[in-house]
């Protein structure tokens, strides 16, 4: 039987009470944490690049747009990221989208149900 046929219950009498994060001593919860924050900064980092690579590979040539510099390629992801996402997730909430895709779904279910209705 693998791990996978088993409930959570069995997998930690299985395995013992503690998790992999509990087993961690505390120097090695440091170091996942230090190891974390750099892979989000080189991620971060990674980001501007891109955005400056893709508007000077494509911009200049379709548009006739001046190249940017790195920071101005922040500048503009920030921008975009206001403009496109909104603040936050826009005023809506997790549950009232989900109301929203359950309005919607029972709307084309509705539909549907009145269109075989009328066919008949």
């Amino acid at each position: 039987m693998s791990d996978f046929d088993l409930s959570h219950e069995e997998i930690v009498k299985k395995k013992g009470s503690e998790g992999w994060w509990e087993e961690k001593s505390l120097a090695g919860k440091i170091l996942w944490g230090i190891g974390f924050g750099i892979l989000g900064l080189a991620f971060a980092v990674l980001c501007g690049w891109v955005v400056m690579l893709l508007w000077n590979w494509l911009m200049p040539d379709i548009f006739g747009l001046k190249q940017i510099t790195y920071w101005q390629a922040w500048g503009l992801f920030i921008l975009s990221s206001i403009l496109f996402k909104g603040m936050g997730n826009g005023g809506h909430s997790p549950s009232s989208e989900k109301k929203r895709k359950q309005k919607l779904k029972s709307y084309i279910h509705d539909e549907h149900v009145h269109k075989t209705d009328a066919a008949e």
